[in-house]
Formats: C-alpha cells, structure tokens, sequence
C-alpha cells in the first residue's frame, strides 16, 4: 500500500518538477503569455512576470527532492528512523499549504481569478493529498 501511494505522490511532484524546470529556462507551458502564466500559478496582485527563473529552477529541484522522499518512504527497509522523521516536515509543509488555499489570509494575498480557481481546484487539493500522503508514509514505517 506504501509503495502505491508513494507512487501517485512521486507522478504528482514529477509534473511539477517538470513544470518548474521548464518555467526555469524561459518556457510558458503550458500558457502561451507570461503574464497570463503568473497571474495564474502565482496569483498576486499585478504581476506582469514570472518569478525569476533560478526560484523555479529551486522549486523544481525541491519538489523532485520530495518525490524521491516520498519513494524511499515506501521502502520500510531504508533509511532508518532519521529517514521517517525526514517526512515529517515535509507532511507539515504540504498540509500547511493546503490549508492555507482555503483561508480568507491567502485569497486576499493571492487575488487573481485564475490562480484562485485553480487553488481551490488544483493547488491546494493536492498539497492536502501530498502532506496526507507524507503523513501516512511516516505513519507505516513506524507501525
């Protein structure tokens, strides 16, 4: 059961990864404007740019990180304790981010339309599946 949760996990910071690192070397995929883009994956008031390409290319980085966690998470025989706790905060960082999508706080922070219907729709549905997810990794490794 470990092993087929982590795998949704790992296809869903795949995608992302992907998305990043191709936002990373200039490309709008998978939206033709960079405006259009930014208004839509991140949301704040006015932008007319995407954030500079070495965040992306971080958070590509970051979330392929998390993917491989999520992975090793399934196997009960690598890692040891240090490893199980390693999920952790990456379960609090993902059910945060969720969480936060459906607050008043993060909607008057983020207010462009596009963004907010793919928050409530997209972003933040799967942020809650991840840190679930991590959270249940952790959770049988250490039953």
């Amino acid at each position: 059961m470990s092993m087929l949760i982590a795998a949704f996990m790992f296809i869903i910071l795949l995608a992302v990864a992907t998305a990043h690192l191709l936002w990373s070397i200039g490309r709008t995929w998978p939206i033709r404007g960079e405006k259009l883009l930014a208004q839509t994956v991140v949301g704040i008031a006015n932008i007319e740019h995407m954030p500079p390409r070495l965040a992306s290319f971080a958070i590509a980085l970051a979330t392929l990180a998390a993917g491989v966690l999520a992975m090793s998470l399934a196997d009960h025989d690598s890692g040891g304790l240090a490893l199980t706790l390693l999920g952790l905060p990456f379960a609090a960082i993902f059910l945060a981010r969720g969480i936060f999508g459906y607050t008043a706080w993060w909607a008057a922070r983020t207010p462009e339309p596009n963004f907010r219907l793919n928050d409530r729709r997209v972003y933040s549905p799967a942020c809650l599946f991840l840190g679930a997810g991590f959270l249940a990794l952790v959770l049988m490794r250490l039953l």
